[in-house]
């Protein structure tokens, strides 16, 4: 054995890549050796066949075509749907989280995310309350001032995302690096996590928005122009024109730059959307809010695109727009809010409950339970959308019922498309309440097993009562929307198949035609020969018909004999069915006369 194991030795060093008659690759040496290495010298092994080596060969010759045929991705930055998919730079196993306490968060390849942002903090306690307004370097000052002992509950409210805000409040309040980067990452899932010092809610906000088109401003003046007597009308044709190219050209293009223009900022605060700007996907914040086409979008800008212009909202000048909203609960009593744009449309009705003395919102001073008034907002949001839809889908099935057309088909499936999305994001608020709900306090089994969590996160029972009609909200809004899709669905197929039987009985009709008129031609056809011995052609036309019209009728009760007898019996029953009907019409006595004479 030894020498064979010398001789084997030999041959791999004096011929590479080879061993006992048997190729291999350059690269696979090393694990020739080592198998070699590991022949037991007091084991005996029989030489391998030639069948046996046919098979090594190969099997190694295959592996060495799967390597060459696959290669793992380096650069998965190549594969990211958006900028909203993962962060910069993100590389499988890379350290998860950002540390507050890290300037660039512990990432160095992670651009700074900046945006001026409007800071809302609001201290209240039952016998008063205070709002302020800050920017972002004012925000940070403050926050190093200690909280004023009469305010017994505070929250922080921001509308926009910037780095330098979420590190000042993650290492102010203590939150968890894994929370900080679901913040930032705009991709995430409803869910609510549950931190040591602190709870962690995300979830998408919907809403009805109306469209602003950057060209109405030009266009008034336009407009003024046309009415101007002294242009010719060639020339207001012109204008007209041009106008309306422009106006498509701003709709359909993709600027490389955020609108960051007073008039869009004001649009945007007024709950107006602009698709224009919906195409930009930068790492900065957004000055105007996202379609619901756009977020959380596949990474064809194409489909995108063309599914925001057809829109089923688009003639009616409104558009449905979805963004993140992060909300941590923290153990001192404080609830902290991260909005992308729309922080003004939750803020304004909860200042008005918290202004107001004697509401449960003020008297209990509870952040748990400004958290689901948080969520009762956002919820509330997209009630108006139900109303909307039902309308769109109410014009929609007027159209279908009176002239069915397969253009309708495109429109509602845009329609079912626009619900299902909505849908994704809404459904699992549901589980979100219901966890909430859960972690009620006192949470006993929690502390008897050490849960940290359970002893500073309070959600408390008046909350869990309230959330239950945040609940209700959801799931109207829910059933809603899955009727809509289900008659959407349902007209879908009642296009096709009326158009369907349209078909069918245009090709009765011809069918009916064709076999009338099929002995008419065959007797044309044979009375037209051209030939010179023919005595039946001088007897006139009515020789012709008399041959040709029972003919006919003889080949029309043959053919159709099963559709004119299923005529008749339609026919038969039909009256009958008439007949009952004006039996019961008619007044009891006649009625019974009626019945009686029938049955003598």
């Amino acid at each position: 054995m030894e020498d064979q194991v010398q001789a084997a030795a030999a041959s791999s060093s004096s011929t590479p890549g080879r061993l006992s008659g048997t190729a291999f690759p350059p690269g696979r040496m090393g694990s020739t050796a080592s198998t070699i290495g590991h022949l037991s010298p007091g084991k005996k092994r029989s030489p391998l066949s030639d069948t046996d080596l046919r098979r090594s060969k190969s099997r190694r010759r295959g592996s060495l075509g799967i390597a060459a045929m696959f290669r793992t991705v380096d650069d998965c930055s190549e594969l990211l749907l958006d900028d909203d998919s993962a962060p910069p730079g993100w590389q499988p196993g890379a350290e998860p989280g950002y540390d507050p306490e890290l300037p660039d968060g512990g990432h160095a390849s992670m651009p700074t995310l900046s945006a001026r942002c409007n800071i809302t903090v609001i201290d209240f306690s039952p016998d008063r309350m205070v709002q302020r307004h800050f920017d972002n370097e004012a925000f940070i000052a403050f926050l190093e001032k200690p909280q004023d002992k009469w305010a017994t509950c505070r929250w922080i409210n921001v509308n926009g995302l910037s780095w330098d805000v979420i590190q000042a409040v993650g290492s102010k309040k203590g939150l968890h690096k894994l929370a900080l980067e679901d913040v930032m990452n705009l991709r995430n899932r409803t869910k609510a996590d549950w931190y040591p010092s602190h709870a962690y809610i995300v979830l998408t906000l919907l809403k009805l928005v109306h469209l602003v088109d950057r060209s109405d401003h030009s266009s008034s003046s336009d407009d003024a122009q046309d009415t101007d007597p002294d242009p010719s009308l060639l020339r207001r044709l012109f204008r007209r024109g041009h106008r309306a190219l422009r106006r498509r050209r701003d709709r359909t293009r993709s600027p490389t730059t955020p609108d960051t223009e007073p008039d869009g900022v004001r649009a945007a605060e007024k709950g107006a959307i602009d698709y224009g700007s919906l195409t930009t996907t930068t790492t900065t914040a957004r000055s105007l809010p996202r379609s619901l086409h756009r977020f959380h979008a596949s990474g064809s800008e194409a489909r995108t695109s063309l599914m925001e212009r057809e829109s089923p909202l688009g003639p009616r000048n409104m558009a449905v727009a979805a963004e993140q909203v992060s909300i941590f609960l923290t153990g001192d009593n404080t609830a902290v809010s991260f909005f992308e744009t729309s922080a003004a449309d939750v803020e304004r009705p909860i200042v008005t409950r918290l202004s107001t003395a004697g509401t449960i919102l003020r008297a209990s001073c509870d952040a748990s339970l400004l958290v689901q008034a948080l969520l009762d907002a956002i919820v509330d949001l997209a009630l108006p959308l139900t109303t909307v839809y039902s309308d769109l889908l109410g014009d929609l099935e007027l159209d279908v019922l009176t002239a069915p057309s397969i253009r309708q088909s495109r429109s509602l499936y845009l329609c079912i498309a626009e619900i299902n999305k909505m849908l994704r994001f809404l459904q699992p608020v549901d589980g979100l309440v219901n966890a909430l709900r859960d972690h009620r306090s006192p949470n006993r089994a929690g502390r008897q097993l050490g849960d940290p969590a359970a002893e500073s996160v309070i959600v408390s029972s008046v909350t869990c009562t309230y959330l239950g009609d945040v609940l209700d909200h959801c799931i109207v809004i829910c059933d809603a929307l899955q009727q809509l899709k289900q008659s959407s669905e349902d007209l879908i197929g009642l296009i096709f198949n009326t158009i369907s039987a349209t078909q069918n009985e245009s090709m009765r009709q011809l069918t009916t035609v064709t076999i009338i008129f099929l002995p008419l031609t065959f007797i044309t056809g044979f009375f037209g020969q051209n030939f010179n011995n023919f005595p039946e052609l001088h007897h006139g036309i009515w020789y012709f018909w008399a041959c040709a019209v029972p003919t006919a009728v003889a080949t029309v009760l043959i053919l159709m004999h099963d559709m004119i007898y299923s005529w008749f019996v339609r026919l038969f029953r039909r009256k009958r069915i008439l007949s009952l009907r004006r039996a019961r019409a008619a007044p009891w006595p006649k009625r019974r006369r009626k019945l009686s004479t029938s049955r003598q």
